[in-house]
């Protein structure tokens, strides 16, 4: 069993080494990727690969991995694999000893903490020797972009989508909201829902308070026709607009109508959504599956709320892998990447449990079958494909900190403890010190 799954419990312990990263390495210079040779064949190769996730994932790589190595018998991948958050604490011990793995699974918003700190390697020089990324779509393929480099690529994509219960709403006699819905429709039905909800044993709310989430307020950003960052990797917008964001959320948050947040920290890693005590949810795309197995009811999708010119969504990569610049073997870690990225064999082993393929080829090969948790996810993408009009935001380096602390400091306001204007005051001093602004 080549699979090693490292302890956890050491993410705190390793808080003050990921701030290390942007001292380690050189920047995307010295990463430069040079000429690429063909992978060899005549040399025996051991590869060491991680990603996060759970067991269930780590089934299905090592399934693909099975395949890759029977493909390429001269290469032996080890693996390992953690939780999110242990995940990241074991990277940044690597990073600071440059000895990363040589493909790791790699997450939009730490690919600048990464990426341009010389920590992974420019896989540019391999692409059309042994990586290809023609398949690929280009919006999808420039988000793993650095100053020219291309420090990741993409694995799977996914959007933003409203999930609700259906069969909860049913009880309540409570209709979804209705296409083409505002911000201001949200929260007018999760009041509503919240209301209706609380003579349901249990009770019932409509919504956990959605403004406590980075990416939500970086959607709304977009839709009000801002960059939420630079081109230099700094902040582009200010407390004025976070106040406003936050403000949105007031109201429910006086009358008790959403999820409340000492009831959410005492059932994590489950969600009131989950346990179905919560009508609505917004995330991922890909979550469908986990939606419905854990709830054990039908769960549908809809379009992210409207701004002032419409949804104006746009695609993430549900993850990217990506090589580290230490790696004594670019050719081997590029050629596994390009078979978890293009192989059809993996397309039918994952399905869309970690977002839709970003290979038209492994879409193709899934053999989905009609009504499926897979053809939903790829329908519900084919369904928004026409409001996915922008560009998704590459984070600032070090944005895990951000979104941490902004989560933070929302659990922190659901509970009282804060102000609005106190989660802003904190916030942009603790992201001031780290990032900076335009």
């Amino acid at each position: 069993m080549r699979l090693a799954r490292k302890a956890a419990g050491m993410t705190a312990a390793l808080a003050a080494v990921a701030l290390t990263l942007t001292g380690c390495g050189g920047g995307p210079g010295t990463t430069a990727p040079g000429s690429a040779e063909k992978l060899s064949t005549d040399e025996d190769i051991t590869l060491s690969m991680a990603w996060w996730g759970d067991n269930d994932r780590a089934d299905l790589y090592e399934k693909a991995i099975d395949v890759f190595e029977e493909k390429h018998p001269n290469i032996t991948v080890q693996t390992q694999f953690q939780a999110w958050d242990d995940y990241w604490g074991a990277r940044a011990t690597e990073a600071a000893g440059g000895a990363l793995p040589d493909v790791m699974q790699m997450d939009l918003s730490y690919l600048r903490q990464y990426g341009a700190t010389g920590q992974l390697l420019d896989l540019s020089g391999q692409e059309g020797v042994n990586l290809d990324v023609g398949g690929l779509d280009e919006s999808l393929v420039s988000a793993g972009e650095l100053d020219g480099g291309q420090f990741g690529v993409p694995l799977s994509t996914n959007t933003l989508a409203l999930f609700y219960n259906a069969d909860l709403l049913d009880e309540l006699g409570v209709n979804p909201p209705a296409e083409g819905y505002t911000w201001d429709d949200l929260d007018a039905w999760i009041a509503k829902t919240s209301k209706v909800g609380a003579g349901h044993d249990p009770v019932l709310y409509g919504f956990s308070d959605y403004t406590g989430q980075l990416w939500f307020f970086l959607s709304w950003l977009i839709q009000q026709g801002v960059e939420p960052f630079t081109d230099d990797g700094r902040l582009n917008f200010d407390e004025a607009q976070m106040t406003e964001w936050l403000d949105r959320g007031q109201d429910l948050r006086d009358a008790d109508a959403f999820f409340p947040i000492k009831k959410a920290k005492q059932i994590e890693p489950l969600e009131g959504f989950t346990v179905g005590e919560q009508a609505a949810g917004m995330t991922w795309d890909n979550f469908l599956g986990s939606y419905e197995s854990e709830t054990g009811q039908e769960v549908k999708m809809l379009p992210m709320p409207s701004g002032p010119n419409g949804p104006q969504q746009f695609w993430k990569p549900g993850m990217l892998l990506s090589a580290s610049a230490s790696t004594e073997q670019p050719a081997a870690a590029a050629t596994l990447i390009d078979f978890l990225v293009n192989d059809p064999e993996v397309g039918r082993i994952f399905g869309t449990s970690k977002g839709v393929p970003a290979a038209q080829a492994q879409i193709d090969a899934m053999g989905v079958e009609p009504g499926s948790v897979d053809a939903r996810v790829v329908q519900y993408e084919e369904d928004v494909a026409d409001v996915v009009t922008e560009t998704v935001p590459v984070p600032v380096e070090g944005v895990g900190e951000l979104e941490a602390e902004f989560k933070r400091l929302s659990e922190e306001l659901q509970y009282g403890n804060l102000t609005v204007d106190e989660f802003v005051s904190q916030w942009f001093s603790f992201a001031d010190e780290r990032v900076g602004r335009s």
